[in-house]
């Protein structure tokens, strides 16, 4: 990580990412300023309207880096059509002005750091995948698609990083169901249980964008452990560290009928991810395993 304190603006800040993740930024001596809707209440604050393609140049000129963190939670259900517009503006809305805000800058900030997902691969039973494999079919991997494609009007002289991120290990978020299940003794396996579900810890997620703003990667990059673990390892490790017991398995068909296709895509889809540009890189995981990512995010 860089010695030189830099200068950072960061979209979605306030969410289970983004608030931990301007924490360790300041913590490093970063100067960092949050993009936000409303009337800025701090120095550090500034105002965008996304929804109206409004963001002073300003705001980014002198920048580092910029973080955009922003989207609407896929855990969210039920996709009803206007939440799957919302799913997709929310995240094509705030890339596109960014990106064309920096396209339009004499001197761009040189990096940007760019949500994604790992929802891009879809349902790929037995294939082993990386940040390079192709993407799946779907609601979800045309979205990511086409967030992905939003963050490129970004100049040429930014370099830009597509952060697939996994379902963050933590309290609150993707993992969340399962936790509070499990608490009330209602813990379940999802489906054949043997679905692999990708993963990171929270902590391992912040330290991986971190890491990213230094290192010279480009293009897609999968934030996972680097241990997959199947949904059944994980609602495993939850029962275990929660000494609570598993209760009989809720089968793929009452998971599709009850949730429809956000149930096949949260629960059901089966992606073996392997982070290998990370890896690669030289990072070095906190939690290296789903029981240790699961026993952090208990003690959180």
């Amino acid at each position: 990580m860089s010695s030189v304190a830099r200068r950072i603006v960061v979209s979605g800040a306030s969410g289970m990412i983004g608030s931990p993740l301007v924490a360790a930024l300041r913590a490093a001596g970063d100067d960092v300023r949050t993009l936000v809707r409303a009337k800025p209440r701090t120095a550090d604050e500034l105002e965008w309207d996304p929804a109206a393609g409004r963001l002073d140049p300003a705001v980014l000129d002198g920048v580092d880096a910029v973080i955009n963190l922003s989207g609407a939670s896929i855990a969210r259900i039920p996709w009803t059509p206007r939440y799957r517009r919302e799913l997709l503006t929310s995240r094509i809305s705030t890339t596109q002005l960014l990106a064309e805000t920096m396209a339009g800058m004499s001197s761009p900030p040189p990096v940007f750091l760019s949500g994604s997902a790992i929802g891009i691969y879809g349902d790929r039973p037995r294939e082993r995948l990386d940040d390079d494999s192709p993407r799946g079919e779907g609601f979800i991997p045309e979205l990511v698609l086409a967030w992905e494609q939003a963050s490129r009007l970004a100049p040429s002289a930014t370099r830009v990083v597509n952060l697939r991120s996994s379902v963050v290990v933590a309290r609150e978020g993707g993992m969340a169901p399962v936790r509070l299940l499990t608490a009330f003794g209602l813990g379940a396996n999802f489906g054949s249980g043997r679905q692999y579900w990708p993963w990171i810890s929270l902590e391992d997620e912040v330290r991986a964008i971190v890491h990213l703003l230094d290192s010279s990667l480009d293009g897609p990059v999968v934030l996972a452990g680097p241990v997959p673990a199947t949904a059944d390892e994980v609602t495993r490790a939850f029962a275990k560290l929660m000494k609570r017991w598993r209760i009989v398995p809720a089968p793929a068909w009452a998971i599709r009928l009850g949730m429809g296709e956000a149930g096949q895509h949260l629960l059901l889809n089966d992606v073996r991810v392997i982070p290998a540009k990370l890896e690669g890189d030289g990072f070095e995981w906190k939690h290296r395993t789903i029981d240790k990512a699961v026993a952090a995010a208990l003690s959180a």
